[in-house]
């Protein structure tokens, strides 16, 4: 039997957090269409059914696409009687005042109200809308979510854990000379630890060879700082995960990102490995190659 398909429908009132309910379908792994043209709807529909690869749907509907909500309703409502598709409406709402402040604050102008007061444009979408709320599964006000509270709820009511993207850490090793990774969230500077670059037999190894791995784990001060490094890292991931981070970039550094960052940077990706899916790099183990190679 094939696996049913998850459909959310994502709308409500401009300003109230449809921007961000979409990134966090997105972390989820939904795929994201923002209000498709209506003569759009067969052909898309057509494609995710042939499709074995999309499996979660999330479409945004608002006051621009009312005709593309009552279109996609009436396809929805056959397909789940069938049984192929699971389907839910989400519909975001927030009060009047909160939505002048929020228009206020952003001196953005309501779609409704272009040359007017904002508060005429929202009363006009909250009655255009009003359809839309009242077929709505769930209703979530914004008033006083933030973004990350918004992201928080819509994970625990549309998250499944064996099928959205796992959480992943990603373990890089570099060399300082050639700069800090743009992308790292946690840098540690490992430099400190004696280099094996001035031991001739290993000069022009690297940390992934046995030899150098194992000078560098049998240095008196490597133990006692993996061991509370690795504990820092046990304690924190747990924390990065609860509040909503998809991934987690881990840099390890040494002067040439040859020998100690990476020997570190195997290991560490080992250890974490036992619990986190982790992919392990090496940006510059052979920068000195190439240079020597250039020159």
């Amino acid at each position: 039997m094939a696996q049913q398909l998850k459909l959310v429908t994502i709308t409500g009132m401009s300003g109230a957090g449809k921007t961000v309910a979409m990134q966090s379908f997105e972390d989820l792994g939904y795929f994201v269409m923002d209000n498709m043209p209506p003569k759009l709807l067969p052909k898309f529909w057509q494609l995710v059914r042939q499709s074995g690869n999309v499996k979660k749907v999330a479409l945004v509907v608002d006051l621009r696409s009312r005709e593309f909500f009552d279109d996609l309703q009436e396809m929805l409502a056959i397909s789940s009687s069938a049984g192929t598709v699971d389907t839910s409406v989400l519909f975001l709402d927030a009060s009047d005042a909160e939505l002048v402040a929020r228009y206020k604050e952003t001196r953005r102008a309501h779609p409704l109200a272009m040359d007017g007061r904002v508060l005429d444009g929202i009363h006009q979408e909250r009655s255009l809308l009003s359809e839309m709320k009242e077929r709505a599964d769930l209703v979530i006000n914004t008033d006083s979510l933030t973004p990350r509270q918004l992201r928080e709820t819509i994970s625990e009511r549309f998250d499944t854990q064996d099928e959205h993207a796992e959480f992943h850490v990603e373990v890089l090793s570099f060399g300082y000379k050639y700069g800090l990774p743009i992308d790292a969230d946690i840098v540690m500077d490992v430099r400190f630890l004696p280099n094996p670059y001035y031991v001739p037999e290993l000069k022009a190894l690297t940390g992934r060879d046995q030899a150098v791995y194992d000078y560098v784990m049998a240095q008196p001060a490597t133990e006692s700082f993996y061991s509370q490094f690795l504990s820092l890292l046990t304690l924190t991931l747990p924390g990065y995960q609860k509040e909503g981070k998809t991934s987690l970039t881990i840099a390890i550094g040494c002067t040439g990102g040859q020998h100690r960052s990476v020997a570190i940077a195997e290991r560490l990706g080992k250890d974490l490995g036992k619990n986190y899916r982790v992919h392990v790099s090496h940006r510059d183990v052979n920068k000195r190659k190439e240079t020597v190679n250039r020159s």
